[in-house]
């Protein structure tokens, strides 16, 4: 049996945005989420109700990759989400996603762990930086803010979700 040397990131943020959380919500959807991010493009969607529900499982592909989707936990009640998404011989991944009031709009905290399964997913949890992760959530913050806005996705260009 061949064990890694353990590596792992955590990366958490909260962001602001300018709608309140009952209508934030539903953006973090597999399906929904194309109307506000770029570049965004699942497929394979399993859903009894059509969009995010517990259970949920989508694919998205970047850059050769193909990556498996499952939505762990869905309450709409709590504004709350969790992924899990597995990169098959690279990494596998937790997303925790807490929608909550803030004045007029309200914060949302974002948190994702990344952890390698290969020295391609060691390679990508270090280069998974601080840097790297203030310009993806600066990038989610501007296009959901722009999203509920506007009401119409901007095309910011970049990767997605990686």
């Amino acid at each position: 049996m061949n064990v890694l040397p353990p590596a792992r990131v955590r990366r958490e943020r909260t962001i602001r945005l300018t709608a309140v959380p009952d209508d934030v919500f539903p953006m973090l959807c597999p399906v929904r989420e194309v109307e506000w991010a770029s570049d965004w493009d699942p497929y394979a969607v399993y859903s009894e109700s059509g969009v995010a529900e517990e259970g949920c499982v989508f694919i998205t592909r970047h850059e050769g990759a193909e990556s498996i989707w499952v939505i762990t936990v869905h309450d709409a009640q709590n504004h709350r989400v969790e992924m899990l998404k597995i990169t098959p011989g690279v990494t596998s991944a937790e997303l925790e996603f807490a929608v909550e009031p803030d004045g007029d709009g309200s914060k949302m905290h974002v948190a994702y762990t990344h952890t390698a399964l290969s020295k391609e997913g060691r390679d990508f949890v270090a280069a998974f930086d601080e840097e790297h992760w203030a310009g993806f959530m600066q990038e989610m913050e501007s296009e959901l803010n722009h999203y509920l806005g506007m009401g119409d996705s901007p095309d910011a260009g970049g990767p997605r979700y990686e």
